[in-house]
């Protein structure tokens, strides 16, 4: 019996590392998932607050109709999203028909006025302040988990356990460019 004692220490300690190993693993996979639900959160609370803030809009710029149809279909995109991948391409879309309806706002001053577009507005930015905190936070989590994933030897596990690295929301080009702020207008 003493014989096996060192053996049985041994496969004990390697045991105990495997689920050691596992359970980090699962927890941080959890926090990259719950991270991305956050993230899914703010970009339904953006996407459900762009019809109010579109028919406000149509109400003063009725001949602008080809804006709040690509509107309407960048948020069908972001809705459906399922991915990091997906979800980062549809909000480029809907970022870039926003901007066109402000485009639509700076040609109607009376809108701009207007107390119900302004709140409109100004819950917009909110949400887009909280997508951009929610983003970095995934982001955050993402790498955390793709660290573990990657590193020798829990890549070994990782894969033996059907672990893989996750997807970064990244935003696209487009926003990546510096906005041109133009005060002579």
């Amino acid at each position: 019996m003493k014989k096996f004692l060192p053996i049985l220490i041994v496969i004990v300690l390697i045991v105990a590392i495997f689920v050691g190993v596992y359970n980090n693993l699962v927890q941080s996979a959890e926090d990259v998932d719950g991270a991305w639900a956050q993230v899914e959160n703010i970009l339904k609370k953006r996407a459900d607050l762009i019809p109010n803030l579109v028919e406000t809009v149509k109400g003063y710029a009725t001949h602008e109709e080809d804006i709040f149809v690509k509107v309407t279909e960048a948020r069908s995109k972001v809705m459906a999203a399922t991915s990091p991948e997906e979800a980062a391409a549809a909000n480029e879309e809907l970022t870039r028909a926003l901007g066109d309806i402000n485009v639509v706002v700076e040609n109607y001053p009376e809108l701009k006025a207007n107390e119900n577009f302004l709140s409109l507005q100004a819950e917009l930015s909110s949400i887009e302040n909280e997508l951009s905190t929610e983003r970095m936070r995934y982001n955050d989590k993402v790498k955390v988990f793709n660290k573990d994933v990657k590193r020798f030897p829990r890549n070994l596990l990782a894969k033996m356990f059907g672990f893989s690295p996750k997807e970064y929301f990244q935003i696209g080009e487009a926003d990546k460019e510096t906005p041109k702020v133009d005060f002579n207008k």
